[in-house]
């Protein structure tokens, strides 16, 4: 087929348009992965701005792992991604599975008070008051339990399941299955993709967590990897193994973002591909 000057055209500004969308997400990344391994001496030579080191230093990196908070903080903010990700995907698909029954008593006013909650919430005061009274204050659960179920993704859930064909339901329940091993055995394995798709953005959200740290934890101990860069974000100067270096504090900032971010950057690509084919998929292959 040949394509007119028109289509050809109009090809060239799509890949440009794309081609400056992509450097202009791929730049800021790469300026902070350089600066973060680049000497401060050159960083200075340059003004600040460094694309491509001439030369590598790890001195950063190597006192964020050893004299900083960032350890004990990443095993926080790794165990409460997991956990609080299984608990979210364990909540969402018991609340998604029922709602999206149409014989389920009283249907229209849960999804009601489903989509109510993404209108209007409680406000800070009275969560923490409730969070208080469970006495999750200065504990990991108060950074997983407050937002174990996401009102939004209870939908997303929902809308999947009322995709599957009915004769699958129909024909487990005259083979004697009842309503938990059909969720079980039948809608999950045949909802993996979009299960993967909603617990990508758990896990973002939970890796990302700031807000309930700060409110809900005094104990420096329990700090998430967050609250810990925005400390480092804010220092000045931070002295080095030997007290008469001083790592610059820009330095110290881009490596606390690369190791913030790396994590989410290394999984996402695995998931991906699980985007629109988990938000499309809406019948069984045989």
């Amino acid at each position: 087929m040949v394509k007119s000057l028109e289509d050809r055209l109009m090809n060239a500004a799509v890949l440009l348009i794309l081609g400056l969308a992509g450097a202009a997400a791929v730049f800021p990344l790469m300026y902070v992965v350089s600066v973060s391994v680049t000497p401060f001496s050159e960083v200075l030579k340059n003004g600040g701005f460094i694309l491509i080191p001439r030369s590598l230093t790890f001195s950063a990196y190597t006192q964020l792992f050893t004299e900083s908070a960032i350890p004990r903080a990443f095993v926080v903010t790794v165990f409460i991604t997991v956990v609080g990700t299984l608990i979210n995907l364990v909540l969402t698909a018991l609340m998604a599975y029922p709602l999206s029954r149409k014989g389920l008593p009283g249907r229209s006013f849960f999804l009601l008070m489903v989509v109510f909650t993404m209108l209007f919430s409680g406000g800070i005061i009275p969560t923490y008051l409730i969070v208080k009274a469970l006495g999750l204050v200065d504990s990991v659960w108060s950074m997983i339990l407050p937002n174990a179920v996401w009102s939004f993704n209870v939908l997303i859930m929902k809308s999947f399941y009322e995709s599957l064909p009915e004769e699958l339901f129909e024909s487990a329940r005259m083979d004697g299955a009842r309503e938990f091993r059909i969720l079980l055995q039948l809608v999950v394995p045949l909802s993996i993709p979009s299960m993967l798709t909603v617990g990508l953005f758990y896990m973002v959200g939970h890796w990302n967590e700031f807000f309930q740290a700060v409110m809900y934890v005094t104990d420096r101990s329990l700090f998430p990897l967050q609250v810990i860069i925005r400390e480092i974000l804010m220092m000045t100067q931070q002295p080095l193994e030997n007290a008469e270096n001083l790592l610059p504090t820009e330095t110290m900032q881009m490596a606390s973002v690369v190791t913030a971010s790396l994590p989410i950057i290394l999984v996402y690509p695995f998931i991906q591909k699980h985007f629109t084919k988990g938000m499309l998929l809406g019948s069984v292959k045989g």
